[in-house]
């Protein structure tokens, strides 16, 4: 009998394992990048972001060009609000950004453009990272108009 329990104990650890791993793939696959590029332009700047190929990431695209003001949001992120709500098919539970991510705030609607590291956050979803550092840039944005586009190449 004890045979059998550390027998179903150690299948149970594995199947979590596994599982696991599973899960931590999806992740991953989200994150690849097949070469969206955009391009964010405020007054005489413009800055290149590489968006990734996933569902949130492609409907976005499908409302482009975006042209709003930022809102800073504390002290931390830079957002705006998309005309609708973008979809959620297949995304992760959360996410954790980086200086420079561009994600979206599910429970809110919202675009938010990370400015400073933050932690795990329930409900968010990577859609892309400005590169060359010019996350600085758009951090010092006040309230003029700031446009997103595509690059078409």
């Amino acid at each position: 009998m004890k045979t059998l329990m550390v027998s179903a104990s150690l299948l149970l650890c594995f199947t979590v394992l596994w599982l696991s791993g599973k899960e931590m793939s999806v992740e991953k696959e989200e994150l690849t990048i097949k070469d969206m590029k955009l391009k964010i332009s405020f007054g005489d700047t413009e800055l290149t972001a590489t968006l990734y190929d996933n569902p949130t990431s492609r409907d976005l695209t499908s409302m482009l060009p975006i042209t709003t003001e930022l809102e800073d949001y504390a002290s931390n992120e830079k957002i705006f609000y998309p005309e609708r709500k973008l979809t959620k098919d297949g995304a992760p539970g959360g996410y954790e950004p980086s200086k420079g991510d561009i994600t979206y705030y599910a429970p809110w609607g919202d675009v938010a453009i990370f400015y400073k590291d933050f932690s795990y956050s329930s409900g968010l979803i990577a859609l892309g990272r400005i590169e060359n550092n010019g996350i600085e840039k758009l951090r010092s944005v006040g309230s003029q108009l700031v446009t997103f586009e595509l690059i078409e190449e």
